[in-house]
């Protein structure tokens, strides 16, 4: 007589959450994303280019451009590594606050010795570090949302976490300009809120850890990076719909001081000032829109269940601004466009970031698969210069960049509709 043998359960690490998490676990999850935002921010908006600057006055542009781009080809591969190393720990900690901390006091370590070179490729060497760094805490910290974050409060978390995204910015700007007096010791500002401000996340929340290590085949590592359109088509969709989107985004600010100089006009406008001044108020305003927009967009998400639309719709808002810096390149518009894209974009950072939480393809996988995810984040910050700069320079200049910026934006709206496990 045969005997029907019990399915267990999986382990509570791979479970699938059904309890919700408190204020104090996403104040804490906040908490340690705005650490992460600082460290990468802080240097790219402010202390990188003084830095050049001071080695390297001349080609000061081609320099930047070199360690900026060495660093995000370093975010982009070793994201996914750190995440699917995360996926397979079985410390007696858990699997992913190891990484959150030895992550954090690995980039700040980095940022204190990028402090001190001297030359270009010191630089870019240290930039790697702290990019090594503060992608293997991102790739922990990004997994915990669908660790322990039921479907049903997805969207409203992943708009609480993401406002350190875009909050992140204002923040570290003031503390390398106004705080801090010489670009070393912003670096050591910086350096040391990381892992300040990540130690309350790592020390009072749980992590389950896995109840045993899984057996690690090289060929099988490597092969698992490769997720197949074909079997999981949703997931494709998503990172196709985040890459277009995120194009977009990268090819519309890269040139944004510039354009606020060449096309608007604004030292003109407004003689004494400088255009960095109008770019900040930009960022404020921008900032200001998407704070307020980011929760209650994921709530609604949540209440309706409906991801697709509210990306669709965050999409057509964030195009309109595209089209009015195009057709009329003037300060006031241009602060109603940083209005309108900060909603749009608020809209869009919890929706989609609760949407892509749901069309991982195992449990068993999350933090790597969402390393692949995040290759749509990094990968238009590389690629958005090399589109960006021929259309300004040759082919339309700022009214064609920022209409191609507009379709790459509707593309990446439309296409999300068809993803099909999500509504």
């Amino acid at each position: 007589m045969s005997t029907v043998q019990p399915v267990s359960d999986p382990p509570a690490a791979l479970a699938e959450p059904t309890r919700r998490v408190g204020p104090r676990w996403v104040a804490f999850i906040s908490l340690a994303n705005l650490a992460l935002w600082m460290g990468y921010f802080g240097p790219l908006q402010v202390l990188l280019p003084s830095q050049v600057a001071q080695i390297a006055p001349g080609g000061k542009e081609a320099a930047l451009a070199l360690v900026t781009g060495a660093g995000a080809a370093v975010a982009m591969l070793w994201n996914p590594i750190a995440g699917a190393l995360s996926d397979r720990t079985a410390s007696r900690f858990g699997r992913r606050h190891p990484w959150s901390l030895a992550g954090a006091l690995a980039g700040a370590g980095a940022m204190v010795l990028l402090a001190g070179q001297t030359t270009i490729l010191g630089m870019a060497v240290g930039w790697c570090l702290v990019q090594a760094g503060l992608n293997a805490m991102q790739a922990s910290l990004t997994a915990g949302v669908p660790d322990h974050v039921p479907v049903s409060q997805r969207g409203e978390v992943s708009g609480w976490v993401g406002i350190p995204q875009s909050l992140g910015v204002v923040i570290a700007v003031v503390l390398v300009t106004v705080v801090t007096t010489t670009t070393e010791s912003g670096y050591f500002l910086i350096a040391a809120l990381i892992p300040l401000c990540v130690l309350p996340f790592v020390l009072t929340t749980p992590d389950p850890r896995l109840t045993a290590r899984p057996r690690f085949e090289l060929g099988a590592f490597l092969r698992g990076f490769w997720i197949s359109p074909r079997a999981h088509p949703d997931f494709f969709w998503a990172w196709l719909t985040r890459f277009l989107m995120q194009l977009g985004n990268a090819v519309a600010t890269l040139y944004l001081l510039y354009f606020l100089t060449d096309a608007v006009g604004y030292e003109r406008l407004f003689p004494g000032e400088k255009a960095e001044n109008g770019l900040l108020t930009l960022i404020l305003i921008y900032t200001a829109a998407v704070v307020l927009t980011a929760v209650v967009a994921g709530v609604v998400s949540d209440r309706l269940g409906r991801r697709r639309l509210l990306v669709t719709v965050s999409g057509l808002i964030s195009a309109v601004p595209a089209v009015m810096l195009a057709f009329w390149p003037q300060w006031p518009v241009a602060m109603v466009a940083a209005a309108i894209l900060g909603a749009g974009f608020g809209i869009y950072l919890s929706v989609d970031n609760a949407l892509v939480t749901e069309v991982l393809p195992t449990a068993e996988g999350r933090a790597k698969d969402l390393g692949v995810i995040n290759i749509a984040n990094s990968g238009p910050q590389v690629l958005g210069p090399v589109i960006a700069g021929p259309i300004v320079a040759s082919f339309g200049g700022y009214p064609a960049l920022y209409l191609v910026s507009a379709v790459l934006v509707l593309v990446g709206a439309v296409l999300v509709t068809r993803i099909r496990s999500v509504r």
